[in-house]
């Protein structure tokens, strides 16, 4: 069970992999996150400056090499719909989606990275552990 705000979802291991499969997987989670993530920052920039975008379709697709659990590439497939859009407008938008938050976080462009932290717990000794 994971809270996210007021959210509740469900995440899970497929059963293969020793779990019940009653939701995605931690990595299904951050692929849908990335594809989420790019195509509402293509859909706000396209909105904010009056851009005739009607549709956004984003594919992500992870190439994991055999026995590896970390993929080797991701492959974000941008499709956008609208007849009205012009090749400028088209080549501007996939520029955008290039800055998605979610993508710079995984590419490591967080200024301070990621740390683990532990509860600090005083009633523990190395007799109680």
């Amino acid at each position: 069970r994971i809270n996210c705000g007021s959210h509740v979802l469900y995440g899970d291991l497929m059963p293969q992999a020793g779990g019940c499969n009653v939701g995605p997987s931690p990595k299904e989670f951050v692929l849908a996150g990335l594809g989420m993530c790019t195509s509402m920052t293509v859909r706000m920039f396209a909105d904010r400056h009056g851009w005739p975008l009607e549709k956004v379709e984003v594919k992500v697709t992870e190439f994991t090499g055999p026995g590896r659990h970390l993929p080797e590439s991701l492959e974000v497939f941008l499709n956008l719909y609208g007849p009205h859009l012009t090749e400028h407008q088209r080549q501007r938008l996939w520029k955008v989606a290039e800055s998605c938050p979610v993508k710079q976080m995984l590419l490591g462009k967080m200024p301070l990275g990621i740390h683990t932290t532990f509860p600090i717990d005083t009633n523990v000794t190395e007799d109680n552990v």
